[in-house]
């Protein structure tokens, strides 16, 4: 059951909805008087409308039985009883779902419209209270029950006057303030004598919640209706004042801003008004947010704040945006959201190991990280930063930590930041101010404890704008973070919980301080067997799958595997190999498009025909064939690599001259080590005076990459040695190591990554300093299987290793002996002339 024409009073609008039909138009005064005993009655149970005696109202009847009771009222002239549901949605209610007081009424008028919804016109006649609603025979379909009609006690009509002429006057200055309202209406209020009546007639029109009329309804005492009535006449009477007030200042030629200004100023003075208190308007949405979000004080209080101020503002001003969209960033940010820890170290060994092959010491110092997290959970929280070359997994490793902990993650890229504002927000005077990373960040994890990664940290920059680097350090600082400010919040936000995880493929580049906030973590580089393994559990069915192909239709052989990682890829880690494997799967889909899939199995010629030429080769042995040349060992950002150094000479002054693009420390490594092959000239059989007659040319090649460094003294030491006394180096040998004048071979960095390099290039042989044999207990087992290590105090033992036992066969030689011979030649021919 549902009315649709309820006449209502909207405040500060015109009065547009019909008027109640009045009975007789002037209602009698005489309350009807009922037997006490109980009668039995039609009921129409009804939704969102309650029915006073003496007024008239239309009533739509949608439900089947409410029809059926209607129909049979009308067939069989007779009272039915109207009575307000507790809960609208409730299709067939039952005694508990119903008020205990509503209205018998006649029924003026039925009909049916065009649109196929029954209408009934009924007269309000009596209040009743309903005592049970009885089960129907077979015969009947509608509602019965049986009430207990209830007199109307007039009262002390006297006594009553001074309250119903007053709640006359306001229905009549109500009426008055309401523009619009029907002419019947107002007469019809003026022309009421009955004070019960009254109550019943102003109570139809007034603009109250269905559950108010009500209660309206079941106040029998006329007395305390009209009290009841008068407040809510008065609270309407002040609306519908400053209403009119309102329009009276904003009369003249309004613009669009001016009027939605207007509009908004009426309904928020109205919702104060009715309600006591702003009832919220465009902003009660946020308002809800702003509670749900559980602010703490200091961030409550500022909201709060500036929520007042935006109350005030014109949606058409500039700050307005500005403000709304800082409160919505309040909010949207996680205060108390919070994902539980899953520390269970069982399983975060299992997520490692599945996620990634290898890296044993680092899964063991992750676990470590996690043990101790779980026996003292409010400790020192300590960051942790993944060092090393690209493609090893540091990124990877991070999303495995945030899975095994089954936390969110999160990542930023710090590569080429140089502007503070950017971790700390921009201060909301300038215009798009917004958040810093973190801050945005954390909003878009939507949990105050996620994961954080802080990609590239090494590849950060400072500017005119500030240093990021400097803004990180509050950050990262389990002793600052817990209030850590934002620029655009201006409060303080908890970072406590958060595990923040850093990345750098050079640890010397990230700012000592800021290294200092983190519990540093090596990744090396991968052996050729570790790619090998990861390429066939990990890389090639993930490209088989994004190819659209079926693993067990297209296999790799493992030679084929093994010649894609030595002949078409030199890194540390596995991105180079990953899009080797990506063409492949590529070529074969397209293959497959085109004709009737079938199981194939890709080989070694398979391999070349897709990739083209190896762009790798073994140039070892072709580059130290002739004496002069040297291999050393190199560290780069990337990963480690084999270098050749080159020299010769030529008739000059005793000129050193070094080219490859060489550092300044690596060009004093060449100084030095011609300093030490010159002052060894004697042991070494080298004419002394061939220093002064000749110049050398050292020479790096790979000439457009920028070289430097002390570790390739060894090496030009070694280079030079082998030119002057004309013995090549072994094709098989690389080393590394600093020198000094006396002729030690001092320690070097980056031995793990040096080995791996060497390896990866065909070397079977290194020569390390003989302080860096600590070193090699980081070298992979598999790897020190597979290559000899020479441990070297000095530049004699480095002779020893690496020159090969017997001059070189030359046509020509530059060598000390080739010079005494070309004097000695020339002194013949002066002596002849």
């Amino acid at each position: 059951m549902t009315n649709e024409n309820e006449p209502i009073l909207s405040p500060g609008e015109a009065l547009t909805q019909p008027a109640p039909i009045l009975a007789n138009a002037v209602p009698n005064d005489v309350p009807v008087v009922a037997p006490n005993d109980a009668d039995t009655i039609l009921l129409v149970p009804v939704r969102n409308m309650v029915l006073f005696p003496t007024v008239v109202l239309p009533v739509v009847v949608s439900r089947p039985r409410s029809i059926a009771t209607i129909q049979e009222a009308v067939q069989k002239p007779q009272q039915i009883g109207l009575i307000l549901q507790r809960d609208g949605k409730v299709e067939d209610p039952s005694r508990a779902d119903l008020y205990d007081v509503g209205t018998v009424a006649e029924i003026v008028r039925y009909l049916t419209a065009p649109d196929g919804k029954h209408h009934a016109i009924c007269q309000g006649q009596q209040r009743f209270r309903l005592l049970e609603i009885l089960e129907p025979a077979p015969e009947q379909r509608g509602w019965r029950a049986r009430i207990q009609r209830i007199e109307e006690v007039p009262g002390d009509h006297k006594h009553l006057e001074p309250r119903f002429l007053a709640v006359k006057q306001q229905a009549g200055e109500v009426l008055q303030l309401s523009p619009g309202a029907p002419e019947d209406l107002v007469n019809a209020v003026a022309n009421i004598t009955s004070p019960a009546n009254l109550c019943d007639m102003v109570a139809t029109f007034l603009d109250i919640s269905v559950a108010d009329k009500q209660e309206l309804l079941e106040t029998f005492d006329v007395e305390k209706r009209l009290e009841k009535i008068g407040a809510q006449l008065g609270r309407l009477s002040q609306v519908l004042q400053l209403s009119q007030k309102i329009r009276a200042e904003t009369k003249g030629t309004l613009d669009k801003a001016q009027r939605e200004y207007f509009l908004r100023e009426q309904l928020r003075q109205i919702q104060k008004e009715l309600d006591g208190e702003d009832g919220g308007g465009e902003l009660g949405p946020l308002k809800r947010a702003l509670d749900k979000a559980e602010l703490p004080p200091e961030a409550r209080k500022e909201a709060d704040r500036e929520l007042v101020r935006l109350e005030r503002m014109n949606e058409a001003s500039s700050e307005y945006s500005t403000t709304r969209t800082y409160l919505d960033v309040l909010s949207e940010l996680p205060w108390s959201v919070k994902t539980l820890d899953n520390l269970d170290l069982a399983r975060a060994r299992e997520v490692l190991d599945a996620d990634h092959f290898g890296l044993e010491k680092v899964k063991r110092l992750i676990l470590e990280y996690l043990a101790v997290r779980k026996l003292k959970p409010d400790g020192r929280r300590a960051n942790l930063c993944l060092v090393g070359p690209p493609g090893v997994g540091k990124t990877s490793l991070g999303q495995s930590i945030a899975r095994a902990m089954e936390r969110k993650f999160v990542r930023v890229s710090l590569g080429g930041v140089h502007d503070e504002a950017e971790i700390r927000g921009h201060r909301r005077t300038y215009v798009g101010a917004m958040p810093g990373v973190i801050v945005t960040s954390l909003k878009k994890a939507g949990s105050t404890n996620p994961v954080f990664m802080l990609d590239e940290m090494d590849k950060l920059s400072r500017s005119f704008q500030g240093d990021p680097s400097s803004a990180l350090l509050e950050v990262l600082d389990p002793e600052q973070n817990r209030a850590f400010r934002d620029n655009y919040l201006a409060v303080p936000f908890d970072l406590s919980q958060v595990l923040f995880i850093g990345t750098a493929n050079v640890l010397e580049d990230i700012p000592s301080p800021l290294r200092d906030r983190f519990e540093i973590i090596e990744l090396p580089g991968y052996t050729r067997l570790e790619k090998i393994a990861i390429a066939e559990k990990y890389l090639w069915p993930r490209q088989l799958e994004q190819a659209g192909l079926a693993p067990k239709n297209t296999r790799l052989e493992k030679r084929a595997l093994e010649r894609i990682v030595m002949a078409y890829t030199r890194e540390a880690g596995v991105r180079s190999l990953d899009r080797q494997l990506g063409s492949i799967a590529r070529f074969v889909a397209a293959e497959t498009a085109v004709s009737t899939p079938k199981k194939r199995t890709l080989n070694i010629a398979d391999i070349e025909k897709i990739l083209g030429i190896p762009r790798y080769e073994d140039e070892v042995k072709n580059r130290t064939s002739l004496p002069g040349v040297a291999t050393g060992l190199a560290w780069t950002p990337v990963g480690g690599g084999i270098l050749f150094v080159e020299a010769t000479s030529m008739p000059g002054k005793g000129k050193l001259i070094l080219t490859g693009q060489l550092g300044d420390v690596m060009r004093e490594s060449a100084q030095a080590a011609l300093s030490l092959v010159k002052t060894r000239a004697a042991s070494l059989g080298i004419d002394a005076k061939f220093f002064e007659t000749h110049d050398v040319h050292v020479h790096l090649p790979a000439g457009a990459i920028p070289k430097d460094g002390p570790s390739a003294g060894v090496t030009l030491f070694t280079a030079l040695v082998s030119l002057l006394v004309g013995r090549t180096v072994k094709s098989d040998v690389a080393m590394t190591g600093e020198i000094s004048l006396r002729g030690l071979v001092l320690p070097v960095g980056g031995i793990k990554e040096k080995v791996l390099g060497a390896h990866q290039a065909g070397i079977r042989h290194v020569l390390l300093p003989e302080r860096n044999k600590a070193d090699l207990a980081d070298v992979p087992e598999s790897t020190k299987k597979d290559m000899k290590f020479t441990l070297i105090a000095n530049v004699d033992d480095a002779m020893r290793a690496a020159l090969s036992g017997t001059a070189a066969k030359k046509k020509r030689s530059t060598g000390p002996e080739s010079t005494r011979r070309a004097a000695k030649s020339r002194s013949k021919r002066d002596a002849q002339k």
